[in-house]
């Protein structure tokens, strides 16, 4: 897969990989112990699985291709290069490739004590595949 952004594609996301629909790589920008930034690249149709950030944000930066993020009870949001968007604490959502065009963003999450994922089921096919 050609890379889609400025930013180094990084390796596959083999540590993470059982809560992904489909290939992922991860590539760790800067941090420390206050705030880590990766850039995350998905292949066509890959999704990470519903989670929720306990205690801390989390701010994803669009950088190539086109993908969507969604948080529990709203409509997804398409993301393109340029887009911005901040999931706040606590909150369920995804994020993810476009079903047939890749996509990378560069997270930024805070680092605190406490702090946790918890990772939840798989994103609906159906309701996906129709973000067509």
């Amino acid at each position: 897969m050609d890379n889609p952004s400025a930013f180094p594609m990084g390796e596959p996301n083999d540590t993470f990989a059982q809560y992904f629909e489909g290939q992922s790589y991860l590539a760790p920008l800067a941090g420390d112990d206050q705030v880590s930034v990766a850039n995350v690249t998905f292949e066509p149709g890959c999704t990470n699985h519903w989670h929720i950030h306990h205690g801390i944000c989390q701010i994803l930066l669009a950088v190539g291709g086109r993908g969507y993020y969604q948080i529990e009870g709203r409509d997804p949001v398409e993301l393109k290069p340029g887009d911005v968007a901040c999931i706040p604490p606590d909150t369920k959502h995804w994020h993810g490739a476009a079903p047939t065009e890749s996509f990378a963003h560069v997270a930024v999450m805070p680092k605190a004590e406490g702090a946790s994922t918890e990772w939840l089921e798989p994103v609906d096919e159906d309701a996906y595949r129709a973000l067509v």
